[in-house]
C-alpha cells in the first residue's frame, strides 16, 4: 500500500492548534520554539492564545500552519513513523512549503522566514478591498474557467484553486469575481460565494509577491527532498532543487492544481493519504477525487494514538 503525506493550506487555522502535540511531545514543542526563534517573536503564543483575527492574517497564518504540520510530523516520528514511509509529499498552496520542510528540502527556520515573507508579500500585492476570491461548487474546471474569462471584462479573474471535481476557486479583481459568482449561478453552479480571504491569491494580481519570493528564494538553500514533491503548478512529482525553486515562484500567481495532483498520486498507486497538521479540508477533497483512497487527518495526540496497531 502506497502512502502520501499531504499538508494543509490557509483556512485550516484554529486558535490552539498544535498545543496538545507540544504538550505531549518534546519534539513537537521544539518545532514551535524553533519557528519562534527564526521569526524573532512568539508566534506560538499567538497560535495558542491569540485571536482568530490575528491568526488569520496571512503573514501569521502561513508560518503558523506550517509549524503545526511540522509539529505533527515530529510527533509521528517520535512514535516510529517517518516521512520516508510516504511515496510522495504534497501541500495545498502554503502547504507545499510544509511538505518541502517535511522532506528535508528546506530547513525549518528558512521555511518559517520564507512563509512570513510570502504572507506579507501576498497581502501587500493588492490593496485591501480591491481583490477577492470566490468558491464555485458544482461546476467543473473547464466551465469555471469559462465563467472566469467571461467575468473578467478587461480585469483579472482566473481559476485559482482546482480543489476537487466540484469545487473551483476563482480569484482576481473584486468586481470581476462578483460577476463570476453571478455568472456561475446562471451556468448552473450549486453554490457560488465570496470567500473570507484578505487577498486574491493565485492569480496574476500576485505578480509583486512572486517577485518578492524570487528574491527571497534566491538566498535560500534547497536540497533534493528525500521524498518526491508533487508540485501544485505541475501536478506531478519533482525532485530537482532548481526546478522546485522555480515552481515555488510560479505557484504564487499560478493555479493550485490539487484535483490533478491527487489524481496523479492515485494513478501512481497511492491508496492512503495522511493529512498532517490542522483540520481535515484536504481529506474531504481527496475523498471526492480518489474515491477508493483512505484518508487520515493527523493533528492531535489522539490521532497519532489511533495509528498504533
Amino acid at each position: 500500500m502506497s502512502r502520501a503525506f499531504v499538508f494543509p493550506g490557509q483556512g485550516a487555522q484554529t486558535v490552539g492548534m498544535g498545543r496538545a502535540l507540544a504538550q505531549a511531545y518534546p519534539a513537537a514543542k521544539a518545532v514551535f520554539d524553533e519557528v519562534d526563534d527564526a521569526l524573532g517573536e512568539r508566534l506560538s503564543t499567538l497560535i495558542w492564545d491569540g485571536t482568530i483575527e490575528d491568526l488569520t492574517l496571512t503573514a501569521n497564518a502561513q508560518p503558523a500552519l506550517m509549524a503545526t504540520s511540522l509539529a505533527a510530523l515530529r510527533a509521528l516520528e517520535a512514535e516510529g513513523f517517518a516521512v520516508t514511509d510516504a511515496s510522495f509529499v504534497a501541500g495545498h498552496s502554503l502547504g507545499e512549503y510544509s511538505a518541502l520542510a517535511a522532506a528535508g528540502a528546506l530547513t525549518l527556520p528558512d521555511t518559517a522566514r520564507l512563509l512570513r515573507i510570502r504572507g506579507r508579500a501576498m497581502q501587500e500585492a493588492v490593496p485591501v478591498g480591491q481583490g477577492a476570491m470566490a468558491a464555485i461548487l458544482g461546476l467543473d474546471l473547464a466551465t469555471a474557467t469559462e465563467v472566469a474569462a467571461a467575468a473578467a471584462e478587461g480585469e483579472i479573474c482566473q481559476a485559482a484553486n482546482d480543489n476537487d471535481p466540484a469545487q473551483v476557486v476563482v480569484s482576481g479583481h473584486r468586481a470581476a469575481v462578483e460577476r463570476a459568482v453571478d455568472l456561475a449561478k446562471a451556468r448552473g453552479a450549486r453554490r457560488a460565494m465570496l470567500l473570507p480571504v484578505s487577498a486574491p491569491f493565485h492569480c496574476a494580481l500576485m505578480q509583486p509577491a512572486a517577485e518578492a519570493m524570487a528574491a527571497a528564494l534566491a538566498d535560500v538553500t534547497i536540497q533534493a527532498p528525500v521524498v518526491p514533491l508533487v508540485a501544485n503548478v505541475r501536478a506531478e512529482a519533482v525532485t530537482d532543487p532548481a526546478e522546485i525553486r522555480a515552481l515555488l515562484i510560479e505557484q504564487v500567481t499560478g493555479s493550485v492544481r490539487w484535483r490533478e495532483s491527487v489524481a496523479w498520486m492515485a494513478a501512481q498507486g497511492v491508496s492512503e493519504f495522511w493529512e498532517i497538521g490542522a483540520g481535515k479540508a484536504l481529506s474531504g477533497m481527496i475523498k471526492r477525487i480518489a474515491r477508493e483512497a483512505t484518508t487520515r487527518a493527523i493533528g492531535t495526540p489522539e490521532d497519532i494514538a489511533a495509528l498504533k496497531p
